[in-house]
């Protein structure tokens, strides 16, 4: 009886030993192919950290422009109760929105980079000159225009495009600290970027002290904030921005003399391509 139970025993103990090698040896397998498959897509990856970590930056991956611009066009009926026409919408082509790169961050910080792309060529002279042109450049009329939900994130946005105001001086177009008058003693001189707030922004062009006629972007920032509200969702400031595009912005992107550019990530972007690929099915 005791030999039998020693055998068994003995039989036993490779198998046993088998048993335990096998899923160290899976385990170092299932390893390395996740390192592999971070390394094939490892920016991806990467942001999307940085994004559950850094909402508030948008450092995300950008959506194409015809995503883009459909989340825009949406947003813009629905806030506004129209429904375009057949004929407006064959006016606004992807072209009008601004094809951010997809190397760059959505943060603060890389604006500036995502500027000098949007103009190519001309950015230096568009962005950085600081010198009146009598008949060609118009005093108080920016080139870029960003446009935010607060004071504080305007600033913000205007740091990360320092490299590009040294010559030409940037405009604060809000009212917290900044009186009217002094806004618009600023725009009496070359402006070649300014970034404020709807309700400023709309009361500076409605006195003509803020032009409009070599405006060729306008940045949206669609950042939002610890409430989860952005330009396009916060009470007020959407009522104000949509009445400033309705009057000043939505004729020029019709005759494709505007580009926007929509600055972060767009709410709900799963949902919203989800969308797009049910219609399309359809």
């Amino acid at each position: 009886m005791g030999a039998g139970k020693t055998e068994k025993k003995s039989l036993r103990n490779p198998k046993s030993n088998t048993k335990s090698l096998r899923p160290k040896i899976k385990r170092t397998k299932k390893k390395k192919n996740n390192n592999s498959k971070s390394s094939t897509i490892g920016a991806i990856n990467n942001d999307g950290n940085k994004t559950s970590r850094n909402t508030e930056t948008g450092d995300v991956q950008p959506a194409s422009p015809s995503h883009q611009l459909r989340f825009f066009l949406n947003q813009f009926q629905s806030a506004n109760g129209v429904q375009l026409s057949s004929l407006e919408l064959e006016s606004i082509k992807d072209a009008c929105v601004v094809d951010v790169s997809r190397d760059l961050s959505q943060d603060g910080s890389s604006l500036g980079k995502h500027m000098k792309a949007a103009f190519v060529s001309s950015w230096k002279e568009d962005l950085c000159e600081g010198q009146l042109l009598e008949d060609k450049i118009e005093p108080g009329s920016p080139a870029v225009l960003v446009i935010s939900t607060s004071a504080l994130r305007s600033i913000e946005l205007l740091r990360g495009m320092r490299s590009l105001t040294r010559e030409c001086r940037a405009v604060k177009l809000f009212s917290k600290h900044m009186k009217l008058d002094e806004q618009v003693s600023l725009l009496k001189n070359r402006v070649n970027i300014a970034s404020g707030t709807p309700s400023r922004i709309k009361k500076l062009i409605d006195i003509e002290a803020l032009g409009l006629s070599r405006l060729a972007v306008i940045v949206l920032d669609i950042y939002t904030d610890v409430k989860g509200y952005s330009l396009l969702t916060l009470p007020q400031v959407r009522d104000e921005f949509w009445d400033l595009y309705k009057n000043y912005f939505h004729q020029r992107l019709l005759q494709g003399d505007l580009r926007i550019c929509l600055y972060g990530p767009i709410p709900n972007g799963n949902d919203f391509e989800g969308k797009r690929k049910g219609a399309a099915d359809e």
